[in-house]
């Protein structure tokens, strides 16, 4: 005890403070794993490429693949209703957690781009037996759509987007989120500080989202943002924020070459995706339709 105090303070706060980190990372770790075990998996897996995917699949009929966006998993598409609406009119719907998101793994070591994510999906979707797909595109989901019809279009149905990232912007609520995906510190801070600051900021979030509506009742209900804001999810989050731009940018060339039926849904009041893009789109790709609600 004697040796200690005479540390110096320089010295002790960096014990503290190595200390104070350490503990942060064991809750938040254990946060994680008991939000897990309290948000189970509904679907199956596969694993694709070495990846462990979680999809649902379910009904019958010409099959509709829907791609979620940022922040949110697979899910969202049940508790938005679109699943059901689907379900209802007699289709197959398949969704997944892309990687890193929900139940699904994001392995290190690869750069998951949109692009890398279609091909991914492309397989899983082989892998199931589906052919001919509707496919579905909401947020960032939409560049992983577009990536995949770029590759190929001659497999799939048709293409809808909804609120889409399509060229390449900055936003300034991508931008603090880019910072986890920095190697080293991202890691430190999802493990320490981002869950506590993201409890903090998911209101402002979920209001961003939805702005100028109110939030959904059915979404503050089961949108769990415990799941959102495991160290695993905010790194899929941060990473791809990161790679949002370079996604758009890779994609610009491909959109004059598509040639199936493309649907593109924009909100009159997005305060978050702005409609003149969808509106740009529509003006690249030949033949598409534009509707905004």
């Amino acid at each position: 005890m004697h040796k200690i105090r005479k540390l110096p303070v320089g010295v002790k706060s960096l014990a503290a403070a190595a200390v104070a980190i350490g503990a942060l990372a064991i809750c938040n770790h254990l946060v994680a794993r008991r939000t897990e075990r309290r948000h189970p998996p509904e679907g199956s897996f596969l694993v694709v490429v070495g990846v462990r995917l979680h999809y649902s699949d379910r009904g019958r009929g010409s099959p509709v693949v829907l791609i979620h966006g940022n922040v949110v998993t697979g899910a969202d598409w049940n508790t938005s209703g679109v699943a059901d609406l689907l379900l209802g009119n007699q289709h197959r719907v398949i969704t997944f957690d892309r990687p890193g998101f929900g139940h699904s793994d994001r392995p290190r070591g690869r750069i998951w781009t949109a692009a890398r994510q279609a091909d991914l999906l492309y397989k899983a979707l082989q892998q199931l037996g589906v052919e001919r797909p509707v496919v579905v595109g909401h947020s960032w989901g939409s560049i992983v759509a577009l990536a995949l019809a770029a590759q190929h279009q001659a497999d799939l149905s048709g293409l809808v987007l909804l609120s889409g990232y399509y060229f390449w912007t900055l936003r300034a609520d991508v931008l603090p989120v880019t910072l986890g995906a920095l190697p080293g510190l991202g890691d430190l801070l999802r493990y320490t500080v981002s869950p506590l600051l993201g409890w903090l900021h998911m209101p402002l979030l979920k209001w961003q989202m939805f702005s100028p509506l109110k939030v959904p009742s059915r979404f503050q209900a089961e949108y769990s943002t415990g799941m959102a804001l495991r160290p695993t999810q905010i790194r899929a989050t941060s990473e791809d924020g990161a790679l949002m731009i370079p996604g758009a940018l890779a994609l610009r060339e491909s959109y004059q070459n598509l040639r199936l039926p493309v649907s593109i849904i924009a909100g009159e009041d997005d305060r978050v995706v702005w409609k003149s893009r969808s509106e740009g789109l529509a003006e690249k790709i030949a033949g598409s339709e534009l509707q905004i609600v």
